[in-house]
């Protein structure tokens, strides 16, 4: 069975008509409507429409933009729909992963995320690298300056509250705490 999916965005005073009548002509018995952006990672009638999908089912669209906004997006819709046994049609781009070359199509795109998120590992690795050579902080700022870890010491020590008291003076959990008592005395015991 052929199963629709019609999407415009919300608040652009769009109609659903032509993709509704487009879904029809091209054999759709049930189509999905829905009124979000296509970026919205929420929706409803999109994940009704694939929790729907019986093996050998079609999802089809009008457009793959309807569907998706990105490939990251689009692939992942798509490995739900395989899936569920099911196979994605798309109406304008002629693109149909129920025939050889419709997967082949669907395999090189897979393809292509796959280099781009390589891609991206590596050129944030060696930014990575590069800020470390250039004796740059790497990672989320630090909540206590040194003179707050060194009171913090102090008052364990000295034994003047306890290890949720002192977290809750200096607004920071007590697994902060004792994760600067644990440094203080690794220092004390090694050091370098």
């Amino acid at each position: 069975m052929q199963i629709g999916y019609a999407r415009i965005s919300r608040g652009d005073h769009q109609d659903l008509t032509p993709q509704i009548g487009t879904l029809h002509a091209a054999g759709c018995k049930i189509i999905y409507e829905e009124e979000a952006s296509g970026g919205d990672g929420n929706r409803p009638r999109l994940a009704a429409a694939i929790a729907s999908l019986r093996p050998n089912d079609v999802l089809t669209v009008w457009k793959l933009d309807r569907l998706a906004r990105s490939l990251r997006d689009l692939l992942f819709i798509l490995e739900r729909i395989e899936q569920a046994g099911a196979g994605f049609r798309s109406v304008t781009e002629a693109m149909d992963t129920t025939t050889a070359p419709g997967r082949l199509m669907m395999q090189m795109l897979g393809a292509f995320a796959e280099f781009e998120r390589e891609m991206i590992r590596e050129r944030t690795l060696h930014g990575l690298a590069n800020a470390r050579k250039a004796g740059r902080h790497i990672g989320r700022k630090p909540k206590l300056k040194p003179a707050q870890r060194a009171e913090i010491i102090r008052m364990v020590e000295e034994g003047r509250g306890t290890l949720a008291h002192v977290a809750s003076l200096f607004d920071v959990s007590t697994a902060t705490v004792k994760r600067v008592l644990q440094a203080h005395k690794s220092q004390n015991e090694f050091p370098v």
